[in-house]
């Protein structure tokens, strides 16, 4: 009823605008008789668009449409898109079309932490505590989208740390030990598979959240430097490691094509095998798995994508 409405209101002016075509020069200004309705540039584009056939100006987002539909590169996809009921419920649950299928994905993960400390005194049983470490980890990747919102890549990974103890004294009454001399260093790379689920949080597309499976395969090596019985020790470890990580995230659209984004490593699973040589002598074999749940400060990748 309101388009039919409006239509009454702009065919007057249409009329007048058509039957005036004909002459290059008007006589005088005339004013078509009819009614008028001012649109200010804001609304613009709402208008057109309501002209253009959607019968809605405004997006009501407490009450989506399912058959809502959008362009994207001249096909006409689902803006709303329904999860897949896997109980006995329907719990009707959906999300808004993020990223259409058919979108190939490039971007960069980078991680970075650094603590250091100098001549700290903690309640007078820890001083003298001169300690400086730091970690950084870059991760490459590709992206294709199998189905809207829904993606599998490969990820590549290059990871450093290097933690030094310059000093660390303990007196715990009368029972104490000084540290001195302590060096870490450790660089691993890694390639994984990677799966991806986004949500989109609104018609617009800009903000989504996302959970990422990533299956990575890595090797690395790692050295600790220490003094034993008045002599320098040095242990090398080279290992095999396999993890399964879950990864949640959310992402924004800073341009038309590049997103930034922020994930955090929460859970996962892990297999690791570890050979160890002290002063260049075999010292033995490890072998550990387990599951980590936890919040890791030292795993919170920044990124940047481009869709294609």
């Amino acid at each position: 009823m309101k388009l039919r409405k409006l239509l009454l209101y702009l065919l007057p002016v249409v009329a007048s605008f058509t039957a005036a075509a004909g002459d290059s020069i008007p006589e005088r200004n005339v004013v078509p008789d009819g009614k008028y309705i001012f649109v200010p540039d804001s609304l613009q584009d709402d208008v057109i668009r309501l002209l253009d056939g959607h019968s809605k100006v405004v997006d009501d987002l407490n009450r989506l449409d399912p058959d809502e539909m959008t362009v994207h590169r001249g096909d006409t996809v689902p803006m709303v898109l329904r999860s897949i009921n896997l109980g006995r419920y329907d719990r009707g649950l959906s999300n808004f079309l993020y990223i259409p299928k058919g979108v190939w994905a490039i971007g960069l993960t980078a991680s970075y932490g650094e603590i250091g400390t100098s001549d700290l005194e903690v309640m007078g049983l820890l001083t003298d505590i001169d300690i400086r470490a730091h970690m950084f980890s870059i991760k490459p990747y590709l992206q294709y989208f199998i189905r809207n919102n829904m993606a599998v890549g490969l990820k590549f990974g290059y990871y450093n740390a290097r933690g030094n103890v310059d000093s660390f004294s303990a007196d715990f009454e009368g029972i104490g030990f000084d540290l001195s001399d302590i060096m870490y260093r450790s660089e691993s790379y890694s390639a994984a598979f990677t799966f991806s689920q986004y949500i989109g949080l609104s018609r617009r597309g800009r903000f989504g959240v996302f959970n990422e499976v990533e299956l990575s395969f890595q090797s690395g090596n790692s050295e600790f430097r220490r003094p034993l019985n008045g002599e320098p020790a040095v242990t090398h470890t080279t290992s095999m490691e396999t993890q399964l990580n879950f990864s949640p995230g959310i992402q924004v659209f800073i341009m038309k094509n590049v997103a930034f984004h922020v994930s955090f490593g929460v859970f996962g699973f892990y297999f690791k095998n570890e050979k160890q040589r002290e002063n260049d002598e075999p010292a033995g074999n490890r072998f550990s798995s387990g599951a980590n749940f936890r919040f890791n400060i030292f795993n919170i990748n920044f990124g940047i994508a481009v869709n294609l």
